[in-house]
């Protein structure tokens, strides 16, 4: 595939995660909204079948919607090097694409907030408590988990007569998004789990450019965590998996 083709697909998957994710962020957030006050669960779920979403369009493209992914495979030679900036810039501008479609879509319950200071976390993440160490190991743990279950699931394999034999992978992009919502809910309490530089941080630049009335700060330092958590959590599970025996 041309890297002009990987850049469009990238784009088009990740703005459809973001769309959906951040949507059924706003759905539970806002106010006069019928998923008003859903909970925690309604918000994992909703990024599950995001994720899901998502992936299925990027499909042609290998369905990274994710630069922890891609910098992952990269390093486990899964992937050639000079495609890695590619699926960056697609990735980065889906998200941001992608948030600013969910604030169109609750554009008129954004506008009747009464609470839009509290709105930036419609668009990214931030720690319940503040402490840089243990926020990094978060998003380390939670990006190491997805990337090391993508790494090692099993793929589907050929049996006697020519029958697949299916592994995890018969399943497809929904076993990817059942993955997701389980670190959501095991590992999501303290940070929200970006678990995806790009899922944070192109939101995150909507939110500050995006003329929402009211809206307080993008919290920019706080920003540089759910990426470099992510990153490095992809690339341990990508070491990791280099020296599993095989």
């Amino acid at each position: 595939m041309s890297l002009g083709a990987i850049f469009v697909w990238e784009t088009l998957g990740t703005a459809f995660l973001i769309l959906l994710g951040a949507g059924v962020v706003a759905n539970v957030v806002l106010k006069d909204t019928l998923g008003s006050a859903g909970g925690w669960l309604l918000i994992n779920f909703g990024w599950g079948f995001a994720v899901f979403a998502g992936a299925s369009v990027a499909a042609p493209s290998g369905a990274h919607i994710n630069p922890a992914v891609t910098f992952s495979l990269a390093i486990a030679d899964k992937l050639e090097w000079n495609k890695v900036p590619v699926y960056w810039a697609g990735q980065m501008l889906g998200a941001f694409i992608g948030a600013v479609l969910a604030w169109l879509a609750y554009k008129a319950q954004f506008d009747a907030h009464d609470e839009p200071q509290n709105t930036r976390g419609i668009f990214c993440t931030g720690p319940t408590i503040p402490s840089v160490p243990w926020n990094l190991v978060t998003e380390i743990l939670g990006t190491f988990v997805l990337m090391l279950w993508i790494l090692v699931s099993p793929g589907t394999k050929m049996g006697p007569e020519g029958i697949p034999q299916f592994g995890n992978s018969a399943l497809g992009y929904a076993a990817v998004a059942f993955v997701v919502i389980g670190i959501g809910n095991s590992l999501g309490g303290p940070t929200g789990y970006a678990i995806n530089p790009a899922r944070d941080l192109g939101p995150r630049i909507a939110y500050a450019v995006l003329p929402i009335n009211g809206k307080g700060s993008a919290e920019w330092g706080y920003s540089w965590i759910p990426v470099v958590g992510p990153l490095i959590g992809g690339a341990l599970a990508a070491l990791l998996y280099l020296i599993l025996p095989v």
